[in-house]
């Protein structure tokens, strides 16, 4: 998906990380002047570093709309100064996330994109956001609002090692910011920490400085300049922070569900494996058994309906184990098109209104969820036709099955599965190009 993130502080950076890592193309927009305090885990430090890496992420600044797309291009997040995010024009995202944490709504739209969602208070799920998400800390902090809006801002900051407002840094006047201590010292209460204005600013805890603001910056009294945190845990300062990473995972789960949670997943794992001369699912691959490769990379899918078609036991309880539900194959003869059959009917009753199935056949091990959800992706652009993985223009495994085709789907005979009807719709098959490792089904034992 597109995303746009509109903000590049330390919450933001966690949503857009949390994006990045599931393959998503995230786009960043800043203020000229950035006022992060967490600076080491925020890719506003890119505006005048013009680079920043957080956790092994990189995120560069871009000013034109070359230097955008070769950023893209090159796998890493794109950091512009555009504090009115028309950026959005050009860009089109599927999702925009307004993490700007102004504890109002700056201007943010509904209509901004497919699925607009708004982080903390000021936004309204389904007014001026698809959803609204709490970014207050407690036992409510991710929740969802589809009709709804977050707790208003209390002005106190939670608790961290029994800590609250104590842990701030605020400036002492108004002026030139002048830290004294780099992030990541550990500092004693009523130590100097920095200077604003020419005034003095006091720690009030002992700990470690876990943010402050760049040295240079201009800022008004009362301004929250640094962050001290009690635990004096020095690696924390370049982690980011958990809540972060609740919000960043909430919001994907929400955007994901909303493009592709209308997709099932059948895995087919009922063959007979008579070239292996064994049960090859159950084999080890690379450290686990076959399957199990496959059930790891679908994880992430939680927004999918999910179902094996299989005839082994171990197989069955390793997907009810994992929350995938099982169609058992009792007549695996009957050759591919009935084990299938058996899959899309079982993911039909669990999911009626479906509006496309992926087929994922069981030997594939190195296929990865990036390829999965391209296909997917590619899908959703293009309603009513078959995508398939394939290389050079050739279709193989998995292909997703738009619900135009159930009907031919379930009246297959044999073992060739759909490739009778992909042959009927020639016009309609789009490839998604993928890496041969992972279109290779594993037929043989290694030396056969």
């Amino acid at each position: 998906m597109r995303v746009l993130v509109k903000g590049a502080g330390d919450l933001a950076t966690g949503v857009a990380a949390s994006f990045f890592r599931k393959g998503h193309q995230v786009v960043m927009t800043e203020i000229a002047i950035p006022l992060t305090v967490r600076r080491q885990v925020a890719f506003s430090r890119a505006v005048y570093e013009r680079k920043a890496t957080v956790e092994g992420i990189e995120a560069v600044l871009v000013e034109t709309e070359k230097q955008l797309n070769d950023v893209l291009e090159n796998k890493k997040i794109a950091v512009i100064v555009d504090p009115e995010a028309k950026i959005k024009d050009l860009y089109q995202p599927d999702v925009l996330i307004d993490a700007i944490l102004a504890k109002r709504n700056t201007g943010t739209k509904i209509d901004d994109a497919p699925c607009v969602i708004g982080l903390g208070p000021g936004f309204f799920g389904g007014r001026d956001c698809y959803v609204a998400l709490e970014t207050m800390r407690g036992e409510s902090l991710g929740r969802v609002f589809y009709d709804g809006t977050p707790l208003a801002n209390t002005g106190v900051p939670g608790l961290i090692g029994g800590y609250g407002i104590e842990r701030l840094l605020k400036a002492s006047g108004d002026g030139m910011m002048k830290p004294v201590v780099k992030i990541g010292t550990i500092v004693e209460k009523g130590q100097v920490v920095a200077y604003t204005g020419g005034k003095a600013v006091y720690a009030k805890v002992d700990g470690v400085v876990r943010g402050m603001l760049q040295e240079g910056v201009s800022v008004k009294e009362g301004l929250k300049i640094g962050d001290v945190d009690p635990r004096k845990d020095s690696s924390l300062v370049y982690k980011i922070s958990d809540k972060a990473n609740l919000l960043g995972e909430k919001a994907c789960e929400v955007a994901e569900q909303f493009f592709y949670g209308d997709i099932g997943i059948v895995v087919l794992a009922a063959g007979r494996s008579s070239r292996y001369g064994a049960n090859k699912l159950l084999d080890n691959v690379e450290g686990a058994p076959m399957i199990q490769h496959i059930f790891d990379e679908l994880k992430c899918f939680t927004m999918c309906t999910k179902v094996v078609s299989t005839r082994f036991s171990e197989i069955e309880g390793a997907a009810t184990d994992r929350g995938i539900a099982v169609a058992i194959n009792e007549y695996p003869e009957r050759g591919i098109a009935y084990s299938l059959q058996c899959g899309l009917k079982k993911c039909l009753e669990l999911h009626p209104d479906v509006k496309g199935i992926l087929f994922v056949v069981g030997d594939q091990p190195y296929l990865k969820a990036e390829t999965l959800r391209r296909l997917m992706k590619l899908f959703r652009d293009n309603a009513g036709k078959i995508v398939c993985a394939g290389a050079n223009d050739v279709p193989g495994n998995p292909v997703l099955w738009d619900k135009r085709y159930f009907d031919e789907l379930l009246q297959l005979k044999g073992d060739t599965g759909g490739r009778q009807i992909l042959k009927k719709y020639p016009k309609e098959i789009m490839i998604c190009e993928t890496d041969k490792k992972e279109l290779q089904d594993i037929d043989r034992k290694k030396g056969d």
